[in-house]
């Protein structure tokens, strides 16, 4: 059983503005001085996938959520599913 206090909130989503990438942003670890900013500019864009990780493979995980982002920034199309699959047994 993982305790909330274990895992880290994440968000994907894709920019609306000029540039239309994909992003994401780790709620559970936003600070005060940054949290209102990241919260805004996620809010602003187009929700793709949301889900927790494990703190315990966070580091791998986030290596992982990094490389699928960068495939999916340059074309590879790709479902919420296929993105939460990948991210496998880090998934909370």
């Amino acid at each position: 059983m993982v305790f909330e206090s274990e895992k880290t909130m994440f968000e994907v989503y894709h920019e609306t503005t000029y540039r239309t990438q994909y992003r994401v942003v780790y709620y559970t670890e936003l600070q005060d001085h940054n949290k209102e900013s990241e919260i805004n500019r996620a809010m602003a864009g187009e929700h793709f996938v949301d889900g927790f990780i494990r703190d315990g493979r966070k580091e791998e995980a986030k290596e992982r959520i990094d490389t699928l982002l960068a495939r999916m920034n340059e074309g590879e199309a790709m479902t919420p599913e296929q993105f939460l699959a990948e991210l496998g047994t880090n998934l909370a």
